[in-house]
């Protein structure tokens, strides 16, 4: 009843209630509460009850800071002195956003003067009228349309509830969301049974009783990557056209100088049952730094370091890692490619267990098919090509190179007289470019390399029982 003796006893002294808004809030009222009595009396037609809509607006970050520091064109305006200053110091003493928006209203309401690099004021004083309208805004009250749409202009009021009036897309929740950005695993290191390529046949290698031998040196010497191979120093892959030589270090400063001088030695006169290759070795050539032309280089140095143990163990080597060969990049060669590479340093070895390791070996990459033929390599003799057949080319495709190690290289090491290593090699790319159904290593490895056909590529498996 509060609220209804209120308006009554108001429209006995006045007209009308002009906002009903305003005379809650005078009240202390809810203005809900007060609806709900005015509809009720107007529905008695006690009294007579209109409604109109009144816009509410909220101000802006930028027009919150002009009603509490004022606006920039009085703030501007401020900063003139009556004698006046030059435009270069006003533009040292005022935020750069004041200057820029001040000087332009200041101009504007023709409060200022700019004339030769100098500002003046026209006028005495003026008044914040945009604080005043903004504060005034702030509490609620009045503010005449005129004004409301300069602010509006001025981008510093919003008018609330603006939303209501906009045309929103229907959202369809059935749509599927913008596919998550995330890393791909690269086809060389792609899944076979959960586990990558690479990880894949290190486990092999472990199951067989292999250990990894450490590869982490991409430069190596020609001495460790061709000499102590027993690979002469005419042989063209020694030629700069088929490796990278480097210029800085050109040179290594640590080889074992009596192992040096026994690679020396069998190379020029032979040895060991050999006759060697019979010219003048060179100190300097197998001094000059290179990029690995393969992984054996990093199994030569292995081999060694077991010849110094004693007495001799066994021991199973791999290593699945870069090389570098100076080639014309084509469709099937690529200037740096992944090598795969185990080695078997036992008593009394013979190509019968050569042939019997591959065989294990391949089988268990699903590889049954196999064929090996003669080959020619400077360090092993004898040297075997190996070839299994591709059911989905229907031809038999070369997949590694193989063969026992000569004396030649590892009887100048140290090793018993008694110790043959069998050994073979395969590239990582040729086996995943057949898995992939890719006729280009460009494709596989390089800049060249399409995300989306790693993005989308399947997962591959080798048949590995």
């Amino acid at each position: 009843m509060v609220a209804e003796d209120a308006i009554l006893g108001f429209l006995q002294s006045q007209d009308e209630i002009a906002d009903s808004h305003e005379f809650a809030a005078g009240l202390g009222i809810d203005h809900t509460e007060l609806e709900n009595v005015i509809k009720r009396l107007n529905g008695f037609e006690i009294i007579d009850a209109q409604d109109f809509k009144k816009d509410n607006y909220l101000l802006t970050e930028e027009g919150k800071l002009y009603a509490v520091e004022g606006s920039p064109e009085v703030n501007f305006f401020l900063a003139v002195p009556p004698e006046g200053i030059s435009l270069a110091n006003l533009k040292i003493t005022l935020d750069p956003k004041v200057f820029s928006i001040g000087s332009s209203w200041s101009k504007k309401n023709n409060w200022i003067e700019i004339a030769k690099g100098s500002v003046t004021r026209k006028v005495d004083a003026v008044e914040d009228k945009v604080k005043d309208l903004l504060k005034g805004i702030e509490d609620g009250k009045f503010v005449d349309g005129n004004d409301v749409a300069e602010l509006l202009k001025r981008k510093l009021i919003v008018k609330q509830g603006d939303w209501k009036d906009l045309e929103f897309k229907e959202y369809n929740l059935n749509a599927q969301g913008q596919p998550i950005q995330i890393g791909y695993l690269q086809p060389l290191l792609e899944a076979w049974q959960g586990a990558m390529v690479r990880e894949e046949i290190q486990n092999i290698f472990l199951q067989m009783g292999f250990e990894e031998m450490p590869t982490n040196n991409f430069v190596e010497s020609s001495f460790w990557n061709f000499d102590a191979l027993f690979q002469p120093q005419q042989h063209p892959a020694r030629d700069s056209h088929d490796t990278f030589f480097l210029k800085a270090p050109a040179t290594t400063r640590d080889l074992p100088e009596d192992y040096v001088e026994r690679v020396k030695r069998v190379h020029e006169v032979g040895g060991y049952g050999s006759k060697g290759y019979g010219y003048d070795w060179k100190r300097d050539e197998a001094d000059k730094n290179l990029l690995r032309t393969h992984t054996t280089a990093v199994s030569t140095r292995m081999l060694y370091m077991l010849a110094q143990k004693k007495p001799f163990m066994p021991k199973r080597y791999y290593s699945i890692d870069r090389v570098f060969r100076n080639e014309a990049v084509d469709r099937t060669h690529l200037a740096e490619f992944h090598q795969i590479e185990g080695v078997i340093c036992d008593h009394g070895l013979t190509l019968g267990d050569l042939i019997g390791v591959l065989e294990d070996f391949f089988a268990r990459l699903g590889m049954t098919k196999l064929r090996f033929k003669p080959a020619y390599n400077p360090y092993t003799e004898p040297s075997m090509e190996i070839f299994s057949y591709h059911d989905g080319l229907n031809k038999w495709v070369e997949i590694g190179n193989s063969g026992m190690f000569r004396p030649e290289m590892l009887l100048p090491m140290g090793l018993p007289e008694d110790v043959n290593v069998i050994a073979w090699g395969l590239s990582l790319e040729r086996p995943t470019m057949i898995l992939y159904g890719i006729d280009n290593i460009r494709d596989l490895f390089g800049p060249k390399v399409d995300f989306n056909v790693i993005k989308n590529g399947p997962i591959c498996r080798l048949g590995l029982q």
